[in-house]
This record gives C-alpha cells, structure tokens and sequence, in this order.
C-alpha cells in the first residue's frame, strides 16, 4: 500500500466533512474506512467533536477500537470519554490487552472502574494496570504463545491456527516449567523446519534474553536494540512469564524517549507541549528553566563586576568576552549531546570515566588551538592590537579545555544523583563555561592590560 500524503488525508477529511454536513454519514463512515487505519486516526483527530461524536455514534466497535490505538495517548482518552460506559467495554474488549491498560490508565478513576467491570476480557487487562506506564509492565502485553517443553511441533502448529483470529502470530514461541517460569524460546522459522513429533525441549534455545516488569522503558529499549529482537519476555521476581514487550511497542517507546531527550536538552520539561498547546502548559513547562537560566546568568555577570575597572580601562575587552565564553558553550554542548547518548545506551562504565575525560580534555585543548589561532589572527588584522589577539586565542584554549570537561561531568553528575541528565545539563554548563570563560579572559586581560592599552 502506497503512503498516504499529508494533501491527500486532507482532501479526504474534507470529503468527510462535506459529507457529514449533507447528513450523509455512511458516506462519511466508507471513505474513513478506504484509509489505513494510522491515516484513520489523523484524519479523525482533525475533525470538530461534533464530527467526532457523530462518527462515533455509527462506528462499529472494531473500528473504534482500531481508531482508539493508532491516536495518541491524550486524543485517545478524550474520545473514549465521550463512549457510554457499556459500550466503551465492548471496545477496550476489542483492543489489545496492553492498549486497553494503557487508555483505562488515562481515563478519570470512576470511568474506568465502570469500563473494566463491564469488560469480559478484564482479566486481560488488571494486571497491566498495576505497573508504571515508563516500565517493561506498562509496554507489555498479555496475549502472548507460551507452550511447555513436551509439546510436540504438530500440537504447537496446530495451537496457533487456532489462535491465529484472536492474536498475532508472533516470531518466538516462549517455553514455560509448570510453574509457568521461562526456561526457553523457540524461534518460529525453526518450528516450522523440524519433523512434527519433535518436542519444544529439544529445538528451544534455553540461553533467553529477557527484563524483570519493573525495568525501565529506555533500558528495554536498548536490550532490544542491542539484541535485535522482535519480541522481549517479560517476568516477575521469580522468573515467571507474565507478558511480551514486541517491536512495535519499542517503536513507540524510541520516539518517545527521543522526543523527552530533545526537549530535555532544549530545558523543556514536559515533552507533550507543542506550538499549539495551551499558553498556560507552555508557561508551566518552560518558566522554571527560564527562572534557573536567569540565575546562571546573573551569577556570570556577578564575575564580570569583579573586572569592572579592566572593562572601564580597556572597553574593547567587552567586545570579545561572550565570544569566549559562547564558544567555551558550544564545545560543552556538543560532549552533553555525546554524553547523554552514550549514558543512554549504555556506554559510559565507570572503568572507563578517566579514559574518557582524558581524551575530551585532550580533544577540548585541540579544538582550543585551532580556533584560537584563527580568532587570534582575525582580530589582530581587525583591531591591530597583538596583546589583545594573544590574550583571546589563550583564553579560548582555556575556556574550550573547560568546556569539554564540563560537557562529560555535568551529565554524569545528574545521573549520579537521579536527576535526568538532559533535562538540566545544557543550562548548567552554559553557567560554568560563561562564568569560566569571563574569568580567563578578564583575568588574562588583566595580566597584559598595559601592553593592550599601550597597543
């Protein structure tokens, strides 16, 4: 199926519209049902709730629950309040049983205590809503193929035709003790290949990858990168299979965590604002770090009073001190990106801190040397003044050795302490390297002020 273009979802939408507004809803209900059903969910979040409300009413349940998957978190829980109670059963029925857990966790308490006790597949569903949304039990689903080490590969064959209607089919078949505790995995292509009386035992891999239900999200998403699986098992305290984190829910989970990284490193604290959420959440999520941000500066203009007399002798140093300190910046920045990437996948051992600090420092004072020098003969042509040039090329040396530095510990430091080391990192540096930067070049300036004046 070709990829629906962003003008042919709105040409569709306004069919829809035109349709609706004829009083034509069936019409409305067979072009919504001509698209994928990811298009489905853009198309509907699009609509007016009046719209909604009347499309709603004439859908069927599969469909609904289709639409309810593919929107997102928020759009989907404001829809599903709009559904009686009997009927939105019915639905979270129809869903798969993590999906279900999900939106039951996003809807007021009272409505999806009324929801779940009216479902039929509850049982499905209660125990996802014990765990945490960001943890393997929050990602994991329910519906998954467990059989036990004497089942043969004709009965394992046989049990998924069966199965086949009411769950994927996935790639790994898990093997369960009767304690229900995982001792194997079968991959499907090896099910498929062997004689029909040979039993799970004897082409299980024992040797399984799998997370304890109370594993972050990020760190599940890294084991299944990392092992490039399409499916991870999920147990409890005692190794017993409780559910099934597959590839699709990792997806999801990637553009998440990506997205909180961006926005963490931007200094914004709730990754689900956009350009068109409310003016209120926008202040809520971005103040605070505006409030730190002016702290940070004020505590580097509080270093640069301690040269007021250098400035008043010499003004042509104010000229030059932010580019030191904005490139001293810029150098941190690019080791925070480094570093928090390296820090979520995992490649950053303690063994390894000192190796790593010694080479960005070493990295840092190159960098230093080279733009220095540039800067340096620049400003020597530009002013006429050597001491000045001399005094600026040193001075980025210092403050880009600084900077590099700063860049590894800052965001090691948060983690250390349990604080995201995206979400702070990028004004704390910026404080150090500014309030750094103004230090050595002032400082340096100081030192050579007589040659600069007499210059």
């Amino acid at each position: 199926m070709e990829a629906t273009t962003m003008q042919s979802l709105t040409f569709q939408r306004q069919r829809i519209e035109t349709a609706l507004e004829q009083g034509r809803i069936q019409d409305a209900i067979a072009i919504l049902l001509t698209l994928h059903p990811a298009d489905r969910a853009d198309v509907f979040e699009e609509l007016d709730e009046p719209e909604r409300r009347t499309l709603l009413a004439h859908l069927d349940i599969a469909t609904i629950a289709d639409l309810l998957e593919e929107m997102e978190d928020e759009e989907a829980a404001e829809t599903a309040e709009e559904i009686p109670t009997e009927r939105l059963a019915e639905v979270l029925d129809e869903m798969e049983p993590d999906e279900a857990a999900d939106l039951l966790g996003d809807l007021p308490p009272e409505q999806a205590a009324e929801a779940l006790a009216e479902m039929e597949d509850a049982d499905e569903v209660r125990p996802l809503l014990l765990y945490p949304d960001e943890t393997a039990g929050g990602l994991m689903t329910t519906t998954y193929v467990a059989l036990r080490r004497q089942t043969t590969a004709a009965q394992a064959i046989d049990f998924l035709r069966q199965i086949s209607d009411r769950a994927e089919i996935p790639f790994y078949l898990f093997v369960v003790d009767k304690e229900r505790r995982l001792v194997g995995v079968v991959d499907l292509r090896d099910l498929l290949a062997v004689s029909p009386d040979t039993v799970m035992e004897d082409i299980m891999d024992p040797d399984v990858i799998y997370v304890t239900a109370g594993t972050d999200q990020e760190e599940v998403a890294r084991v299944m990168v990392k092992y490039d699986l399409a499916a991870l098992p999920v147990v409890d305290a005692k190794k017993r299979l409780v559910g099934v984190i597959t590839y699709d829910d990792i997806v999801d989970v990637l553009e998440e965590e990506a997205t909180e990284d961006i926005y963490h490193l931007a200094s914004v604290s709730d990754e689900d604002l956009d350009p068109e959420s409310p003016v209120l959440e926008q202040i809520k999520g971005r103040l605070p770090w505006l409030y730190l941000n002016t702290l940070t500066a004020l505590f580097a203009s509080w270093v640069i009073s301690h040269f007021e007399d250098i400035i008043a002798q010499a003004a042509v140093l104010a000229l030059f001190q932010s580019v030191v300190a904005g490139q001293g910046g810029n150098t941190a920045s690019q080791n925070v990106a480094m570093t928090v990437r390296a820090i979520a996948l995992g490649k950053i051992s303690p063994r390894a801190l000192l190796r790593a600090l010694w080479r960005q420092f070493v990295t840092g004072l190159m960098l230093g040397v080279l733009v220095g020098v540039v800067v340096g003969i620049g400003v020597y042509f530009w002013r006429g003044n050597l001491y000045l040039s001399l005094v600026l090329a040193l001075a980025l040396i210092g403050n880009l050795s600084v900077g590099s530095i700063v860049g590894v510990l800052v965001p090691l430091a948060l983690e250390a302490v349990g604080i995201d080391p995206a979400l702070a990192s990028s004004i704390l540096v910026t404080a150090v390297t500014d309030a750094s930067g103004f230090f050595i070049f002032l400082t340096l300036a100081a030192h050579f002020l007589s040659k600069i004046m007499g210059a």
